[in-house]
């Protein structure tokens, strides 16, 4: 074979090979084509995470910005890290309707999860001044400051001090308030300042349910009052008493110089022997 045959076999071939690439590289690019999530029942638009996904992708999907994607989802930590297979709440819709001449179709509000119920209660305790040592708390018996009040669970979950203190008005004051306490059984004992003592048992035991509110008593009396209350009190000589045992012993003086005068004269008849028989 001659190189200008060559060359022309060479030329066609060369020819059919550009005729085959041609409409291969004339062909479009495939894309891939996204379409925006459809409302369900409840009107909520949710956009499952896909891999590879960010919350500015996901925002500009939909047409959104980032703080309206935040704000639809308070979920989302501070940098906005998505999980594939996430639900995200990308807006709100509606069912297609045709329009008519009646009101305009009202959207069904979102479905909500009722939060669970946390299952905490509250006790208030009470250090009060008990003046008349009856352990019942009256209107004018006010509240003991320094005390120190121990709440603590009998399985030992839970426990709390707070220190007793004084209000502007003791009549309304309740008590020392423990706040958001887990429901179940607890020990409450009240530590008194040096200068009182109890008028009753300084331990309690309680059993909260969620949702209640607790409130205990502990009296106490100033060491002052109670000792004075408790010694008997010394009372003066009575007048009639004094006069009275003046009088016993000047009786018993005359008594005496009677009984004097009677035996003198006997022991001279005696002693003298001037007694006649």
């Amino acid at each position: 074979m001659n190189s200008k045959r060559f060359l022309v076999l060479t030329f066609f071939a060369s020819l059919l090979l550009l005729g085959f690439w041609l409409p291969v590289s004339a062909a479009p690019v495939t894309q891939i084509q996204y379409s925006t999530p459809t409302p369900g029942a409840d009107g909520r638009i949710i956009y499952i995470v896909q891999a590879g996904d960010n919350c500015l992708r996901v925002a500009a999907l939909h047409g959104i910005t980032e703080g309206d994607l935040r704000a639809l989802n308070s979920k989302l930590d501070a940098d906005c890290a998505l999980i594939e297979g996430q639900e995200l709440l990308i807006g709100l819709g509606g069912v297609a309707v045709t329009p008519t001449s009646g009101p305009a179709p009202t959207l069904a509000p979102p479905t909500t999860v009722p939060t669970p119920f946390s299952g905490t209660t509250e006790i208030c305790v009470l250090l009060f001044n008990d003046l008349n040592g009856d352990s019942l708390r009256q209107e004018l018996e006010p509240a003991v400051a320094g005390g120190a009040v121990s709440v603590t669970e009998t399985n030992g979950a839970y426990s709390a001090t707070l220190d007793t203190v004084i209000v502007s008005d003791p009549e309304a004051y309740q008590g020392i308030c423990f706040t958001n306490v887990p429901e179940g059984n607890y020990n409450i004992s009240m530590g008194i300042p040096s200068d009182y003592n109890p008028t009753m048992s300084l331990a309690y035991t309680l059993e909260v349910k969620a949702g209640d509110r607790a409130f205990v008593d502990f009296g106490v009396q100033s060491i002052q009052t109670s000792g004075t209350e408790n010694v008997p009190t010394q009372k003066g000589t009575s007048p009639i008493l004094a006069i009275f045992g003046a009088l016993l012993l000047l009786g018993g003086a005359g008594l005496g110089w009677y009984a004097w005068r009677s035996a003198k004269p006997e022991s001279r008849l005696s002693g003298g022997g001037m007694l006649k028989k």
